[in-house]
């Protein structure tokens, strides 16, 4: 029985073909989630400056805006509640993520050398709590045992560290030469030198892609601050958004002084709802393009071990 052999050419023929179609296939599908992440936004942004009588009786897309109209924007910004909420998630995002860089850079220092004792126990704990928590309510005995219950500090401390955060950290500082560290102690340097002088600089690439994970998950939260806090002053944006956006509540939407100035403050509502929409979510778009190329390598950062 006499077998067919296949030359190097159609083998690389092939080959070739194969790559093709492959290569075809993912650009057919990353254009197609491109468009479908992309339209959302298109549809908010140009919906947020479109004629408010005109957006009002439409159901679909809006892909172009109809009449250019910036009412929305006038309307949030001279809304004292979207404004305080706007400093306040600032105060939150910066207390919160610099605080947690901090504290996860120096555990992840802590837990990525060799001769402390119990590491591996410690970090299965910690591990631990990335599958169970303990839940709210004794969360929310805890905060109050505290006395942190009405504070700023509800907000910041009980998510200032997150464990995958700290996993990624510890990894990047276990790729780091000891070579490095033994050197930096011989002349001298003390553990928060070597943290931050020596080992800091080379994993900068990690500690950027951290902050832009504690950045967003601050800037996105309402949860925790919707059980720990009453005082209207201290609500983030997010909290004040929720309230307009899905809570819909009357007293919310009257407390909304300049919409009422408007003659016909029902017609202006749904644009307002855009408006805001692009301003809380602004912040992130801009920030995000000046880290993304320190996100493949932070991350990946130990994927790969010789």
């Amino acid at each position: 029985m006499s077998s067919i052999a296949i030359t190097p050419k159609e083998n690389r023929i092939k080959s070739s073909f194969s790559r093709k179609a492959f290569v075809v296939f993912n650009y057919a599908l990353l254009t197609a989630l491109a468009i479908a992440f992309i339209l959302p936004v298109i549809h908010v942004l140009f919906s947020s400056i479109s004629d408010p009588y005109w957006l009002n009786t439409q159901s679909g897309l809006v892909l172009l805006p109809h009449g250019i109209n910036f009412t929305g924007y006038k309307l949030v910004f001279n809304n004292s509640d979207l404004v305080r909420g706007f400093l306040n998630t600032m105060i939150y995002v910066t207390a919160a993520t610099v605080l947690g860089l901090v504290v996860t850079i120096v555990s992840a220092y802590v837990l990525s050398r060799k001769d402390m004792l119990f590491v591996d126990a410690i970090m299965m704990l910690i591990s631990f709590t990335m599958i169970f928590g303990g839940g709210i309510v004794p969360s929310y005995i805890i905060m109050q045992k505290l006395g942190l219950l009405n504070t700023r500090w509800a907000v910041i401390l009980p998510a200032c560290i997150s464990t995958y955060n700290l996993i990624i950290m510890r990894t990047a500082f276990q790729t780091v030469p000891p070579a490095l560290e033994e050197s930096a102690r011989l002349d001298g340097a003390g553990d928060l030198t070597v943290i931050f002088q020596v080992l800091l600089p080379l994993v900068k690439a990690s500690a950027a892609t951290i902050a832009l994970y504690y950045i967003i998950q601050h800037w996105n939260s309402w949860f925790q601050a919707s059980m720990y806090l009453q005082n209207r002053e201290l609500f983030p944006l997010q909290l004040v958004l929720r309230e307009i956006l899905i809570v819909n509540d009357s007293n919310t939407a009257a407390s909304m002084s300049a919409l009422d100035a408007v003659s016909d403050a029902n017609a202006y509502k749904q644009l307002v709802k855009y408006a805001v929409i692009i301003v809380s979510s602004a912040p992130m778009l801009v920030v995000y393009p000046f880290v993304m190329k320190y996100f493949e390598s932070g991350v990946m950062v130990g994927a790969v071990k010789g």
